[in-house]
């Protein structure tokens, strides 16, 4: 089968016109009629190969809402026509303790949406059923995309950390991650308080939720809070002051970051041992937890703040994305 889609050819190149071909679909394989693909960080950090595993000519694109358009002769829970979505991750083994256990997105074997295979810049894409999504119904396509990789990716951490709805809470950093993060603790219960460097999105930050917005630059803000908090997320990927945010945590305390810091994290052993503070991390989620995540955003009607653009403009998008300007997310429709 032909596939249209979007590449670059070299590091940080400009996508054009790419075709490539697929061969049959496997047995357990879904091919996806792609409608509308979010645009992620994580896209520009795979063109520009900040990770060092980028293959060229890259397709970009792991935020991937459609229709079912072929299934494979072994695939029972898809049909064609399922609308459907795929997040960061295609397939896992099936067979390793993690998959077994049902955290198929720590499977040592996972394949990567846009690692070694291409994305969703495309008018089809596939991956194995069981990382292709059943929507719930009533869920909107068009907003749909960016939960399958912003969304589970701070969505996870809620439920890993094990937030009460009547915990008081932190999110550094309000972009494209962490505003969903924002939405998602304001319906589970919390008090939310948001960390955002720029003052301009304050109002914009107060309407989609938080009760506080403290000037993350400003030392004398984040002294007032000190003690008070039991969950802080960070969705930033750069160096702060991470003891003044331990500061901020109350006894038992929990720092989470979703952020990919690059900089190893300078973390004091003292701020932790004093109040039995932790410090954890996470990548996505399961293949369960984002069945549960995408109910919850039906039921509490969340989704991402998002401006689209046609496929074929995709490298405006980009360039939009790069220069800070998008509010909240992007997404290309086909």
């Amino acid at each position: 089968m032909k596939v249209n889609a979007y590449a670059a050819s070299e590091l940080g190149g400009k996508l054009e016109n790419f075709q490539y071909e697929l061969p049959e679909t496997g047995n357990e394989q879904v091919d996806i009629k792609v409608h509308y693909c979010g645009v992620c960080h994580s896209d520009l950090s795979m063109l520009n190969n900040e990770w060092g595993m980028t293959q060229y000519p890259f397709v970009p694109g792991h935020e991937i809402v459609g229709e079912v358009s072929a299934v494979g002769s072994e695939v029972k829970s898809l049909k064609v026509g399922d609308k459907v979505g795929m997040g960061w991750y295609s397939a896992s083994c099936m067979h390793c303790n993690q998959c077994v256990d049902g955290k198929q997105h720590l499977c040592g074997d996972a394949e990567g949406t846009i690692i070694g295979r291409h994305g969703g810049f495309a008018d089809v894409v596939r991956g194995h059923w069981s990382w292709t999504t059943l929507l719930p119904e009533g869920l909107d396509m068009a907003k749909a995309g960016p939960l399958f990789c912003g969304g589970i990716t701070v969505f996870n951490p809620i439920v890993l950390s094990g937030v009460q709805p009547t915990d008081k809470v932190g999110v550094i950093g309000i972009g494209g991650l962490g505003h969903l993060a924002l939405k998602f603790l304001k319906a589970w219960g919390c008090e939310v308080i948001a960390f955002s460097s720029n003052p301009d999105k304050k109002d914009q930050i107060l309407k989609m939720g938080a009760h506080q917005v403290i000037n993350s630059r400003d030392p004398k803000e984040l002294e007032g809070i000190a003690g008070s908090l039991n969950f802080i997320l960070n969705t930033t990927n750069v160096s702060l002051d991470w003891n003044s945010y331990l500061t901020a945590l109350a006894p038992q305390g929990k720092l989470h970051t979703v952020g990919a810091v690059l900089e190893p994290m300078e973390i004091p052993a003292f701020s932790l041992i004093s109040a039995e503070k932790s410090v954890g991390g996470s990548p996505l989620g399961s293949i369960a937890l984002t069945r549960k995540m995408l109910e919850f955003c039906v039921r509490h009607d969340i989704y991402p703040t998002v401006e689209e653009f046609k496929m074929d403009e995709v490298n405006e998008a980009l360039a939009h994305l790069e220069e800070g300007k998008a509010r909240f997310r992007v997404v290309l429709k086909a």
